[in-house]
């Protein structure tokens, strides 16, 4: 692809993800885009994630994958309303294709919106999508070098998270490394460790979600 195209392609994407966020604010719903390399355990974190959010916070997850719907079935079996995506071949999601899905996704009746982007860790970092934040995963089985050997979604994440972490004791996986490498790319950035598995670390993570939701209501009460 050509820059000159590469970049209209892009401009307008983000104008759609202007109108996504304009409507997410106004809606007061906390959008999430997380993105990782295939099989870092996005779908087994949300499940567990929606398992404890029930009754407390009204979530939902739109789910983008090149085939099949196995995730968002795996989602609904958990309790959260998800909707598949299937791209088709594409390596990402954009904003129009976020837009398109939100009908079938239960907004705007969500206070959540999980956005579990396709594996990849290089495209999706180029597209916003509307959300609030990007969160990045990275799985102990993979390697602690993934920050620095791909920067740009490690530098535009306000969230990295250490997933698998109960698989520690034995991996030979540096944690403190990732740490040092998401701090040197992106220093307000916050790294949480959890295991979906053990419930490790949960309650920190639920603890992030329910602060950035009550924060995004207070911003909006101002605003009207």
């Amino acid at each position: 692809m050509n820059e000159p195209v590469r970049k209209k392609i892009l401009a307008a994407n983000d104008e759609a993800a202007r109108a996504n966020r304009e409507q997410f604010s106004q809606n007061g719903t906390l959008v999430l885009n997380l993105i990782s390399s295939p099989g870092s355990g996005k779908t087994t974190l949300l499940a567990a994630t929606a398992e404890q959010l029930h009754r407390r916070i009204r979530a939902a997850a739109i789910v983008g994958d090149v085939a099949t719907e196995l995730d968002a079935e795996r989602l609904r079996e958990s309790g959260l309303r998800a909707h598949q995506i299937v791209t088709g071949g594409s390596c990402h999601l954009d904003a129009r294709m976020l837009a398109e899905a939100l009908p079938w996704s239960g907004w705007p009746a969500v206070d959540l919106m999980f956005v579990e982007n396709v594996g990849n860790l290089v495209c999706p970092s180029s597209y916003d999508l509307g959300e609030d934040f990007k969160v990045a995963l990275v799985s102990t089985t993979e390697g602690h070098d993934k920050p620095f050997k791909y920067p740009a979604v490690f530098s535009r994440a306000d969230v990295t998270l250490v997933t698998k972490i109960d698989l520690l004791p034995h991996l030979d996986f540096d944690l403190e490394a990732v740490r040092r490498q998401v701090a040197t790319l992106n220093p307000a950035a916050r790294v949480l460790e959890v295991s979906a598995r053990t419930g490790e670390g949960l309650e920190a993570w639920l603890g992030l979600l329910t602060a950035r939701l009550e924060a995004k209501r207070r911003v909006g009460a101002v605003a009207t």
